[in-house]
């Protein structure tokens, strides 16, 4: 365990580069299961759920091996028998991307209950049924087991709700089963288009990639391939929010302009700026930072909502911004009714903000923040309260650095040399 130690009010300025995108890479270190020679993977981040997936993965039997820093050879050829490791599976979420490969490999996998962020109820319902449409049998207890005893089988798939991990495993599953399928309602935010996209350069067949209608062509040899990882639009997003509130100027390099159209658009509305020249991000100094209110009049509403809408992962990154920010502005978070209770930390350090109900804040600015000892319940939230001590005045301490470091790599380092003052110190 670790904490931060940061002395605020310094506005940070320079050049960032994004790291490879977390949601995209695991899913797709899930998929190099299914191909019979060695995937390539490069741009991966060096964060902590993808540690932990790697040493689930070499657990069974898979080869993976580091070339360069952001590069990854891995090989499933010699794929074992061994069931996932129950204790790293518990730490992350992702852990169950592999119900769906594993199943169309081996025939059969017991998964436990997964771990990762604790936002609230994040049921797996949509992903067992989706795998019962392909053939699967399913007995849950406290572990989910799974059999194909005849195999997959192609399937017409309606999800319950768009789920982005749900649709993963069942395209995943889906291009390793005997038979056509189509999955309706499926996910459609960019790390699925990625993952579709690799798994078509290991020799699927998946049409109405970026729409919410996927069609997957019958069983294909899964190869080996070469796949480079997106830019993470949501380290693009909370750099814009670290740049707004801090009062610096970041330049980020690398993005994807057709990524984040729905994410500028957001952030304007809370009077933050940002110009794009080619595939570089700028986000200017001196904002208007002031809420612009609907053409009524009334109080404005942010939202978070399935892609092309506002990633739920950044709602936590558009809380602190709103503190910073003149006006009032009313924040939903639909899907997960324990995300926004970290903002209890921040009225602790000084922002107006009523928590509503489980789902909503109503955020009045601006407000002068002062350093406080905190500790991160979860990536996204961890994010946001470095954000806030990077801002407030005098020094906080951050516990439970752990989370930041699941979603966001070597965040120290790459804030320091934007100014930030900023310490890790080990407990």
């Amino acid at each position: 365990m670790g904490s931060f130690i940061v002395e605020g009010g310094v506005p940070l300025c320079g050049e960032i580069t994004p790291s490879g995108n977390k949601n995209e890479a695991l899913p797709v270190l899930a998929a190099s299961v299914l191909a019979t020679s060695p995937v390539e993977l490069t741009n991966v981040p060096h964060i902590g759920d993808i540690h932990t997936m790697i040493q689930i993965l070499k657990g069974i039997g898979v080869h993976v091996r580091s070339d360069t820093s952001d590069q990854l050879l891995i090989d499933a050829t010699s794929l074992n028998d061994q069931e996932p490791d129950q204790g790293l599976c518990e730490k992350i979420r992702a852990s169950f991307l592999l119900a769906g490969p594993l199943l169309a490999r081996r025939g059969h996998i017991t998964l436990p209950r997964p771990g990762g962020d604790k936002i609230g109820r994040r049921r797996l319902d949509t992903h067992i049924l989706a795998l019962k449409q392909l053939g699967a049998d399913v007995v849950t207890s406290s572990s989910y087991h799974l059999t194909a005893p005849n195999g997959l089988k192609g399937a017409e798939i309606f999800l319950d709700e768009a789920s982005v991990m749900a649709t993963e495993n069942a395209i995943m599953a889906a291009a390793a089963a005997d038979g056509n399928s189509v999955i309706y309602n499926a996910a459609c935010e960019p790390h699925v288009q990625g993952l579709c996209h690799m798994l078509n350069a290991m020799g699927a067949k998946i049409t109405g990639i970026g729409s919410n209608i996927v069609h997957i062509g019958s069983n294909s040899r899964m190869t080996g391939c070469n796949h480079r990882i997106m830019s993470d639009h949501i380290e693009i997003g909370s750099f814009i929010g670290l740049a707004a509130v801090t009062g610096g100027e970041i330049a980020i390099k690398n993005v994807d302009p057709e990524h984040l159209r729905m994410i500028r658009m957001t952030f304007s509305r809370l009077g933050v700026d940002t110009r794009l020249e080619g595939t570089t991000l700028t986000v200017p100094p001196n904002q208007k930072m002031a809420v612009r209110n609907d053409l009524d009049g009334g109080i404005p509403r942010i939202d978070d909502a399935p892609w092309p809408g506002f990633p739920a992962d950044l709602t936590s990154i558009a809380v602190i911004t709103a503190t910073q920010c003149r006006g009032t502005v009313l924040i939903h978070e639909k899907m997960f009714e324990s995300r926004l209770f970290f903002t209890d930390a921040l009225v602790s350090m000084g922002a107006q903000i009523v928590l509503c109900d489980p789902h909503r804040v109503v955020v009045s600015g601006p407000a002068e923040l002062w350093g406080q000892e905190l500790s991160s319940p979860d990536i996204r939230a961890g994010m946001a309260l470095l954000i806030a001590a990077l801002k407030a005045k005098g020094r906080s301490v951050i516990h439970n650095i752990r989370q930041i470091d699941r979603g966001y790599e070597r965040i120290d380092l790459r804030l320091k040399k934007l100014g930030a003052r900023l310490e890790r110190v080990l407990v």
